[in-house]
């Protein structure tokens, strides 16, 4: 029988934290989660803990330790707090992969100090590659460390890729649904409220992500970090929207040949995969019937009515920090959206002004994208306020 393998799940109460959980509870006898961490939802996290007696929880928000320590109290389970408590956690020696499911630049240096660890990364934040690529592939190069895509588009290029030669590779074909505004128009696009964006058509994912989806600012993230997975040019990549969201994504190869990855939209596929890695087991998603799906349709994007798109292509053609200007005024745009200070037709132009304003490096190291992300929240915060 293979060791059961110890899964560290980094933001383990979300949507893919506790899809990850689901598939290790589906397999006791080959995965054992080791280390759970979340930023504020310590009352789950809790309940996460006595449910699947890992090692060492913590919780970002250090408010919440006490209530965490109070809940888990008399369990052989270890409770810490903080940012600096998560990056080690990420380390922890009982690991052998960590899940990366924390959501946006949060989950840089914990993932940074997990391949210091020489620990297999399934990633799903693709935020890590977005700031840092070039630092990040760097870094799995020096350790030894591999890293397994867990995003259903980047899991699916990776399986088309398997058993065929990098050289031969034409293209890569990044499918994007197009989130529930694909066909409003740039007036309707601007009265657009944040639940209105929360409604995916196909997907259950977080706040952000979801948002990110409906902007197809998910989709350039998506496009940086298969650049980095699979050292292409970004050129090499393209988007195009399939409404239906069977297939996941494609590699065309110089012969002509495209393969594809299909399923039903369901996270609980990737993970596994991910987890799995060389192998596959069973999952409870329900398999897919091809008559159910006659009409497969595929167009092109709308950059003029999703600019963030756009601004994507131009971040990673600068290189350097401005993937990382981008993200952070990203970010700082979507929580001001999901606030109501600002329009979804407000996040591009508090994205453009960041790019625009935000001092840029050619070639950083840690502690520049580090003041660099500081830097490009406030010059985004501070336009957003302007609104």
């Amino acid at each position: 029988m293979d060791k059961i393998k110890n899964i560290g799940v980094l933001g383990s109460t979300g949507s893919i934290g506790t899809q990850t959980l689901d598939i290790i509870a589906k397999y006791p006898d080959r995965y054992r989660a080791s280390v759970l961490t979340a930023r504020r939802q310590w009352q789950l996290l809790a309940e996460q803990a006595r449910r699947f007696s890992p090692d060492l929880v913590v919780i970002g928000d250090e408010q919440y330790y006490p209530q965490l320590r109070d809940a888990l109290a008399g369990t052989p389970t270890e409770v810490a707090a903080g940012a600096e408590a998560i990056a080690a956690a990420a380390a922890h020696p009982a690991t052998d992969t960590v899940v990366t499911a924390m959501v946006g630049y949060s989950g840089l240096l914990p993932t940074i100090s997990a391949i210091k660890a020489g620990k297999t990364i399934a990633l799903s934040n693709k935020e890590t590659l977005v700031v840092a690529g070039q630092l990040i592939t760097s870094l799995c190069r020096q350790h030894g460390v591999s890293i397994v895509p867990v995003d259903s588009e980047h899991s699916a290029i990776f399986q088309c890729l398997q058993g065929e030669s990098r050289d031969e590779m034409r293209k890569i074909i990044l499918t994007a649904s197009g989130g529930p505004f694909r066909r409003f128009s740039k007036e309707q696009l601007a009265g657009v409220t944040a639940a209105d964006a929360l409604k995916h058509p196909n997907w259950d994912m977080g706040a952000k992500v979801t948002i990110d989806s409906a902007s197809m600012m998910n989709k350039g993230f998506e496009m940086i970090e298969a650049r980095w997975l699979f050292d292409c040019a970004p050129g090499d990549i393209e988007v195009v929207v399939h409404p239906q969201s069977i297939v996941h994504s494609m590699v065309e190869y110089r012969d002509g040949s495209v393969k594809a990855q299909l399923g039903v939209p369901d996270m609980h596929t990737p993970i596994a995969y991910a987890l799995s890695y060389p192998r596959r087991f069973e999952t409870d998603v329900r398999p897919m019937r091809l008559e159910d799906y006659a009409t497969l349709t595929f167009e092109r994007p709308d950059i003029e009515k999703f600019p963030l798109l756009g601004y994507a292509f131009e971040a990673i053609a600068k290189g350097g920090t401005m993937p990382c200007i981008l993200n952070a005024a990203n970010e700082i745009a979507v929580q001001a959206f999901l606030e109501g200070r600002c329009r979804f037709t407000d996040m591009p132009r508090i994205a453009h002004h960041t790019m625009e304003h935000a001092a840029w490096s050619a070639d950083p190291d840690l502690d520049t994208l580090i003041s660099t992300n500081k830097e490009a929240r406030e010059i985004a915060a501070k336009f957003a306020e302007t609104l």
